[in-house]
């Protein structure tokens, strides 16, 4: 909460609160220079990638100090956090799973750091209880649980908790009825879940840790381990990743009937290749599914010895396919779900596949059985994003979540048999959806390539070139930007703001070629559509340059930089 609001206060700030009196501290440079196939490169703030030392230090806490003292100054800062408190505080929760004899969900109520994971008794007169309060971790709130993984039979769970915000996790073992600890701690884990092998021990990843810092030294190793309970960590057997070829992300998840280990291995954040150990021979014998780095591919489901695999192997918008042990190579795989023109996901809960295609960046949801024979197209309830439709082969109802810019996330239970869902949950807020709207465009970038963007606001918003107004953007690491609810937007909207979020390339929104269009030497693409985009908004008199804030994250903040730098008016 605390950095969007931030943001929401800079923004409204920035046109009323005089900035001339500012002193930003000097930055020192110093001479570096790299030279590249000829090319003398400067690069006069390397000594700020050095996280552990005094002066990045000492950099930090100059510039938070201007920073906090112009927002300080703010007359109307204490009421646009009041408000943004009022609306946050509103209870949230997750969808339910089920585990063993329980029902398992998280629950937010209002204000909370972070999310109580509740249970009950899988039958609908139980009470429920508090299973796990991560705010109870540590009295300044810096620890954080970041995974809860649970055994095959649901008496155990091995749950990953962050201290200080670090990528490296430790993972504590406990008893589900007890809630009591078991065993050691396991420390130093990095980029992994959990994937428990029966109730005797769980697969997990990690780095050999660096000596330096653990922010900035390079790892380049990933390795799968086993653990089995009640043993020293120290003893725990490499699986996979000490071989010659190395790899930066490897996963190990273990089927439902706990016969194979399927391993993920790659190099970057797409594109993998996809291994296999039949554990029913005890020969840890590693068996190629996939040996192709180019291409996304992983294990949905198995009966017995046929395999369930998601990939876009000669299907850019993916396809679901099934092979068997004896047949693993790609020659072999035959459509189960075949590509379409739109890209999608795929869950399985209750005997069937679900496909959630993405049509325009909006939610639609078919269900198949496992011989790839539709069964219904799901009726959503209305024009947004739908995630969900997993659980148990044996699970006799599913649930799944419904959201848009303007409207909170609502919970539902689904009858996979006939297709009927019902309200499972639905959030109480001080926001009146009926008053807003979105609408749909598509615009034309530098390159005449058609693009889509989401416009919201109140209904009755008059488009005079006035409208303060949010562009925001990612595009990048073929992640879709698709509608959801956000507090900091409802605000935003609230105020009389505008919120509008384009779909540009490096983005997933249209399938892998999309998303390559928009990287490595295609990234000015992505940017060209973002530009694109604010000039759409200027020219139809959505708002103007005065009124226009772009804002990024990560990627986006990347993308932020770049088009400021570009096309500063």
């Amino acid at each position: 909460m605390k950095n969007n609001l931030i943001f929401l206060i800079v923004l409204f700030a920035s046109c009323n609160t005089p900035t001339d009196n500012i002193k930003y501290p000097i930055t020192e440079k110093e001479v570096v220079v790299d030279t590249y196939f000829g090319t003398d490169v400067e690069d006069p703030y390397r000594w700020l990638e050095d996280d552990l030392s005094t002066d990045t230090s000492n950099w930090v806490d100059n510039q938070n100090e201007v920073t906090f003292n112009y927002l300080k100054s703010i007359p109307y800062r204490d009421k646009i956090k009041s408000k943004l408190t009022s609306i946050w505080n509103y209870e949230k929760q997750t969808s339910p799973f089920t585990r063993g004899e329980y029902i398992y969900y998280y629950r937010n109520d209002g204000l909370q750091n972070q999310y109580v994971v509740y249970r009950k008794k899988d039958n609908s007169n139980s009470s429920e209880e508090v299973f796990l309060d991560p705010n109870k971790f540590s009295e300044d709130g810096t620890i954080s649980l970041t995974g809860l993984y649970f055994s095959e039979d649901g008496k155990l769970v091995s749950y990953t908790i962050s201290e200080g915000g670090s990528d490296w996790r430790k993972a504590i073992v406990m008893d589900t009825e007890t809630k009591q600890t078991i065993g050691d701690t396991l420390t130093n884990i990095k980029f992994s879940g959990i994937s428990w092998s029966g109730n005797k021990g769980f697969y997990y990843s990690s780095y050999d840790k660096p000596e330096g810092s653990e922010l900035s030294e390079y790892t380049d190793r990933h390795k799968l381990y086993y653990h089995e309970l009640n043993t020293d960590q120290k003893s725990d057997k490499i699986i996979f990743g000490d071989q010659k070829e190395k790899f930066r992300y490897v996963s190990g998840n273990v089927s439902d009937d706990n016969n194979f280990l399927f391993i993920s291995a790659s190099n970057l954040t797409d594109g993998n290749k996809l291994y296999m150990i039949d554990l029913r021979n005890n020969s840890n014998r590693i068996q190629i599914m996939s040996d192709d780095p180019t291409t996304d591919e992983y294990v949905v489901d198995n009966i017995d010895d046929t395999f369930y695999i998601f990939t876009n192997y000669n299907a850019p918008n993916k396809r679901l396919v099934k092979t068997s042990l004896n047949n693993l190579d790609r020659s072999n795989w035959q459509d189960v779900i075949p590509e379409s023109e739109n890209v999608f996901s795929v869950s399985s809960g209750s005997g069937y596949f679900f496909a959630r295609y993405l049509v325009d960046t909006f939610s639609q949801v078919y269900q198949y059985n496992y011989s790839g024979d539709l069964v219904r197209r799901v009726e959503l309830p209305g024009i947004g994003t739908s995630s969900g439709f997993y659980g148990e082969r044996d699970q006799e109802e599913l649930y799944f979540s419904f959201s848009n810019y303007y409207t909170p996330g609502n919970l539902y239970s689904f009858n996979p048999t006939n297709g009927e869902y019902d309200i499972y949950w639905k959030p109480e807020i001080e926001f009146n959806s009926d008053e807003y709207s979105s609408k749909q465009v598509f615009f034309e970038s530098k390159d005449g390539t058609k693009v889509p963007m989401t416009i919201t606001h109140k209904k009755d918003i008059v488009l005079d070139g006035n409208n303060p107004t949010i562009l925001y953007g990612y595009g990048g690491f073929n992640i879709s930007s698709t509608p959801g609810f956000s507090v900091t937007n409802a605000i935003w909207m609230d105020l009389g703001g505008i919120y509008a979020v384009p779909n540009i390339r490096g983005g997933g929104e249209y399938g892998k070629e999309w998303h390559n269009s928009g990287t490595r030497l295609n990234k000015q693409n992505g940017f060209d559509d973002f530009i694109a985009a604010a000039e759409y908004l200027i020219s139809k008199n959505y708002t103007s340059s005065d009124y226009l804030a772009i804002r990024g994250g990560s990627n986006g903040g990347l993308l932020v930089g770049a088009v400021m730098t570009q096309r500063p008016e």
